[in-house]
């Protein structure tokens, strides 16, 4: 998929920085050179694209009536309901048994969203969410769940094989006379927001996405592609200084959404290597911008004191950058937009340590709380900001995230406060592999520091987790397994004893080669023990830590592979099939000796 054509010529291999590469031992063997879609031709600036054409996004099936003897009830009584209202109605019982059906808030957007879809006699029946029975429309769809689930292994074939002729169809695309794979091909269906955290828009309805709300963007000579019948797109566009290929607006946020490429794609790979160049191109520059934003600490004015301190912060505690908000959206915040109630200043006893607290609600609603040591000029410089000012004023009140960035790109091109959350999580991942990884471990305990460096960097990035509803039971499964095979092993010990004395006693060529089978199978049992005990110990620590947003955004892929190489541990036990997809251009161009 990567490459465009072979040419036949007497050099064995051709590298470049920012290269796909493909069966190798072909290659070399045939002294053929693949030229990588990345070098065809350099298009103009801002071009993406030359040419452009797919078949458009893949919409949800319509609502289908529920049958008749699945009554909605309203006070009691049964209620026959509009096919739309109907919908709306199926979408809150379904959700009967989470937790977000409790939620004051959730019922309420819900209720108030639900009632402008209502028929007017609709309206004046239904006036309290009190009163509406869903259970039985909840029971109906639980049935369809055990039925599915229970399905013969040929039915689910064919729906298998079903879904892979419409991913066949939606899912890919021509992007310059390459097939390419798109990511999101499907329209997601109509339902109820949900959000992160206690998010104030909860309950509300996301409307279906219809044809006539989207946007085709393809290049001027390919096929449009057909809408549904009846229907047709609010508009065609050609413009290839983008690389989505469908858009909309999206009713709750009124956010558009797009459909893109795969990241396993060549566009996507190219904007992940030069997303991580960026960053690596700062350890350059990263002295002397350090240098810089101490100075600004003692700066005569305000605003260069207060930019100073939150570059420290994002700096040294890898804090995203934060943008301003709408009133309507959750209450998260980021380092610039930071308020004085989010802090608290502590000084020790022996007045020479200087912390601070932080407790707020980072992305996606997530808490960060954190005690740091920080120097005395920036608690002295926290202070002055917070004189005067109430829990809810801005602490930062003079600077802003475009300010920010600005000065970041005079410092280097470039250069963000995510350029420089990238920079030291993959600088914290390269550290702690050098420090935690031994020539002398197994595959499994290389693993075992591997996820521990991994998880120094999610922690440094707050990304945290709840614990996963399965994680007790599938502990208690692990634990269970430890026991039984402690078990083997301490049956192996004695029977290697047996063995050991009995060849004692009677010395043979058949005892001695008894007590060699015995202490082999011993040895693997250990071996196997030892591996469980890892993966107990792996769990435990990944409880709450999500490991894979970090791995996935914010580390360079270079870093791990080129450890996987060194210490030879297969690349498929720290990335999965997609994983390696999307770093494909990672895993074949990088040896062990990169350094981030």
């Amino acid at each position: 998929m990567f490459f465009s054509r072979l040419v036949l010529c007497s050099v064995k291999w051709k590298r470049s920085p920012c290269v796909f590469y493909s069966v190798r031992s072909f290659v070399l063997a045939a002294k053929v050179v693949f030229i990588p879609r990345w070098e065809e031709g350099k298009l103009s600036d801002g071009q993406k694209w030359s040419t452009l054409e797919h078949n458009g996004p893949l919409f949800p099936p319509e609502y289908e009536p529920l049958p008749s003897n699945v009554p909605f009830l309203y006070d009691g009584e049964p209620v026959k309901l509009s096919l739309a209202t109907e919908e709306v109605a199926t979408f809150y019982a379904k959700m009967l048994d989470h937790e977000y059906t409790t939620k004051e808030i959730f019922q309420n957007n819900f209720f108030t969203d639900w009632r402008e879809v209502m028929t007017e006699s609709e309206r004046r029946l239904i006036k309290k969410l009190s009163k509406c029975d869903f259970s039985s429309i909840h029971k109906y769809f639980v049935e369809k769940a055990e039925e599915k689930k229970n399905m013969t292994k040929e039915e689910k074939q064919v729906l298998k094989d079903e879904a892979n002729k419409l991913t066949e169809h939606y899912g890919y695309c021509l992007l310059d006379g390459h097939k390419e794979k798109i990511g999101n091909f499907r329209v997601e269906p109509p339902g109820l927001f949900r959000g992160r955290g206690e998010h104030p828009k909860m309950g509300k309805l996301k409307k279906r996405v219809q044809p006539e709300d989207v946007i085709i963007n393809c290049s001027q000579d390919a096929k449009i592609p057909d809408p549904p019948v009846g229907h047709r797109w609010k508009r065609v566009q050609h413009d290839n200084s983008v690389t989505w290929l469908a858009s909309w607006v999206e009713n709750i946020h009124a956010h558009i959404k797009y459909i893109m490429l795969n990241p396993s794609s060549k566009l996507k790979g190219e904007k992940d290597w030069q997303k991580y160049e960026t960053a690596r191109k700062l350890k350059l520059s990263v002295d002397s911008i350090r240098s810089e934003y101490r100075k600004a600490w003692t700066a005569r004015e305000m605003k260069q004191r207060q930019r100073g301190v939150a570059l420290y912060f994002i700096d040294k505690l890898a804090l995203r950058a934060g943008n301003e908000k709408d009133d309507d959206t959750a209450d998260t915040v980021g380092c610039c937009s930071l308020r004085v109630e989010h802090i608290t200043l502590h000084r020790r006893l022996d007045d020479q340590e200087y912390v601070v607290e932080f407790d707020f609600l980072g992305k996606d609603s997530i808490r960060y709380y954190n005690k740091v040591p920080v120097e005395k000029q920036v608690f002295k410089n926290l202070k002055l900001f917070m004189e005067s000012k109430n829990p809810e004023d801005d602490l930062f009140d003079r600077i802003s995230t475009i300010y920010l960035n600005k000065k970041l790109n005079e410092a280097m091109p470039g250069l963000t406060a995510k350029v420089f959350r990238t920079f030291n999580a993959s600088t914290t991942l390269q550290e702690q592999l050098k420090k935690l990884t031994t020539d002398d471990m197994t595959v499994e305990e290389k693993i075992l520091a591997y996820n521990r460096a991994n998880r120094a960097v999610a922690i440094l990035c707050n990304h945290q987790r709840a614990a996963p509803k399965t994680f007790e039971k599938s502990m208690q499964l692990l634990q269970e397994k430890i026991k039984k095979k402690k078990e083997e092993v301490e049956k192996a010990k004695k029977e290697l004893k047996q063995a050991k004395k009995e060849h004692k006693e009677s010395p043979s060529e058949k005892s001695k080669k008894l007590v060699e089978k015995k202490e082999k199978t011993l040895k693997r049992l250990l071996e196997q023990l030892k591996k469980l005990q890892l993966q107990e110990t792996d769990r435990e620590e990944n409880k709450v830590i999500a490991l894979g947003t970090s791995k996935l955004n914010y580390l360079d892929p270079r870093i791990s592979v080129a450890w996987c190489k060194k210490n030879n541990v297969p690349v498929e036990k720290i990335y999965n099939k997609t994983h390696r997809a999307k770093f494909a251009w990672a895993i074949d161009m990088t040896d062990e000796n990169f350094q981030f």
